[in-house]
Parts: structure tokens; C-alpha cells; sequence
């Protein structure tokens, strides 16, 4: 192979990389999303949907409707939202810290479901 062919070559290989590299990292959620989830408590026993999944940065929003009263309470941010039968109640919040945050309803301390905050 010539030697102006392997130049060729060796700078199409480096294009590719880069080009690669920076649709990756383009690509790559670093937070800084708005994310709504809206949760329906039912029996102060369950929650629906039970796993929410959020990243670092993120300012999430939780909506939260329930069919009785009572505190559903997010822990490690110790946020409580009053809850009220038939009621949203609406609490938005930086994700500024990584967590696997237990949300329960406080009366019992009965398991509802996690707020999963990544890197």
C-alpha cells in the first residue's frame, strides 16, 4: 500500500472515531431533564407504577393521587405530600443527590414503591 493510502486511511479511521465519540457523547443523559410521574396510591398498600426512575439534575415532578387521606412520605429528600382522597397533590424537586428513596405511607410505614435517582 502506497504511503499517501495509508494516510488516506489513517485519517478516515481518526474522523470515524471522533465522529463517534462525539455522537456518544451527545447521546449520553446527564441530567438535567424535567420528569413527570404521576402515581396512583391505592389502599395505603401499593402504588402504581411502584419503581420511578429519575437521573441526578433531574427536576422531577411527582403528581400523586390516592383514594384515601393520608401522608405518602419520600425518603432521603423527606418530602410528605398530604394526600386527599380522590385529590392530586403535586410536589417538584431537584434530583440533587443519587438515591434508591423509599416512598411509604407514613401512618404504617407500609412500602409503596422507590424513587431511583442514577448518576
Amino acid at each position: 500500500m502506497s504511503r499517501t493510502r495509508a494516510l488516506i486511511v489513517a485519517a478516515l479511521l481518526v474522523v470515524f472515531i471522533a465522529v463517534g465519540g462525539v455522537l456518544i457523547y451527545a447521546n449520553t443523559n446527564k441530567g438535567g431533564r424535567n420528569v413527570t410521574f404521576n402515581v396512583t396510591v391505592t389502599g395505603a398498600k401499593t402504588m402504581s407504577p411502584s419503581k420511578l426512575e429519575a437521573n441526578q439534575n433531574d427536576t422531577i415532578t411527582l403528581n400523586i393521587k390516592s383514594d384515601q387521606d393520608g401522608e405518602v412520605h419520600l425518603h432521603d429528600y423527606d418530602i410528605a405530600f398530604e394526600a386527599r382522597a380522590g385529590q392530586v397533590v403535586s410536589h417538584t424537586f431537584k434530583a440533587d443527590k443519587t438515591c434508591n428513596c423509599d416512598i411509604e405511607w407514613e401512618a404504617t410505614s407500609q412500602p409503596l414503591g422507590t424513587l431511583v435517582v442514577s448518576p
